[in-house]
């Protein structure tokens, strides 16, 4: 299995570079730094792998259009890259998919499609057919990883005395992008994973040494709905290859960390993108400078109320 490269990741970032924000390092205290990828157009860093892998379609096949599955943010990101570059764009979202991003999916002119928790794929799997159009998916793509690694370029080059990136893990393209870059220019940087309790798939895999599998709706009872996905067999190779270790936070963890970034920081995170923060908080990490990778900002205001303001 080819895994993907630095060249992969700089070509990625001059594609998307028109597209995108380099998003800054905030400082929450003495000891850490967040990337608030909330801060890009769409509100998640899922921006950068979509632009990149609609970028790499051949101009030939783009009039058929993309077709994309997603719990959220790569359902806006997805439909967004398709407005920029004048594709059209057909999304399907489990039917858990908070209002707010289905919405916003559907402002920016993509058609969606709701359906079952265990359905999304196989609906996905049928447009393409229908339609002949390119699937992009959420995290099982090279393109997709190597945009998302993007992130890892920016905080090496931002912050050149970093220890420790924490990043959240859900289907892993995340992480397996911004490990991918990390470790290929700085080594010694410990790249730690972070995922729910409820949702440690990803975490028994590593412990495991292999894949291990957890049922969707077992998934699904995190509030952080951002990381009910599970590791492709692409994903897994790169978190193997990079990752120095994935640790988990409870859902009080996780909504105790998103008051604490928007009272710290005045960021708005949603209950995925807090994760690393929570961590950072609540578990023993390697001592040094660290920074936490807030992915998105896409919570539903009455749910970012009741966190804040307790």
């Amino acid at each position: 299995m080819r895994l993907v490269t630095l060249e992969d990741i700089h070509a990625a970032a001059a594609a998307i570079a028109p597209h995108v924000v380099h998003t800054p390092l905030l400082s929450f205290d003495s000891g850490l730094r967040i990337k608030p990828e909330c801060l890009q157009p769409i509100g998640a860093f899922k921006q950068r792998g979509a632009v990149n892998a609609l970028s790499r379609i051949p101009s030939e096949d783009r009039a058929r259009g993309v077709v994309a599955y997603s719990s959220g943010n790569h359902a806006q990101a997805v439909a967004y890259a398709a407005k920029l570059l004048g594709m059209p764009a057909a999304i399907v979202v489990p039917d858990n998919t908070p209002q707010l991003k289905i919405d916003a999916t559907r402002s920016h002119g993509a058609e969606v499609f709701v359906v079952g928790i265990t359905e999304r794929e196989s609906r996905a799997a049928e447009l393409v057919e229908e339609r002949g159009a390119t699937l992009i998916p959420p995290f099982d793509h090279p393109d997709v990883i190597a945009g998302q690694g993007t992130i890892g370029l920016e905080i090496c080059a931002d912050f050149p005395d970093v220890a420790t990136i924490l990043v959240p893990v859900s289907g892993g393209g995340l992480i397996s992008g911004v490990a991918t870059a990390v470790k290929s220019l700085r080594p010694n940087v410990r790249v730690i994973g972070v995922e729910p309790e409820l949702a440690a798939d990803a975490a028994a895999s590593f412990a495991a040494g292999s894949l291990v599998r957890w049922d969707a709706h077992d998934r699904a009872r995190t509030i952080a709905d951002g990381l009910r996905a599970e590791p492709s067999e692409l994903t897994w190779a790169h978190i193997r290859e990079y990752v120095d270790d994935i640790v988990t936070v409870s859902e009080d963890e996780i909504r105790d960390a998103v008051k604490q970034i928007a009272r710290r920081t005045r960021i708005v995170s949603e209950t995925s993108g807090a994760v690393p923060v929570a961590a950072y908080l609540n578990r023993s990490l390697p001592a040094g400078p660290a920074v936490a990778v807030v992915s998105g900002g896409n919570i539903e205001p009455a749910l970012f109320a009741s966190l804040v303001g307790g």
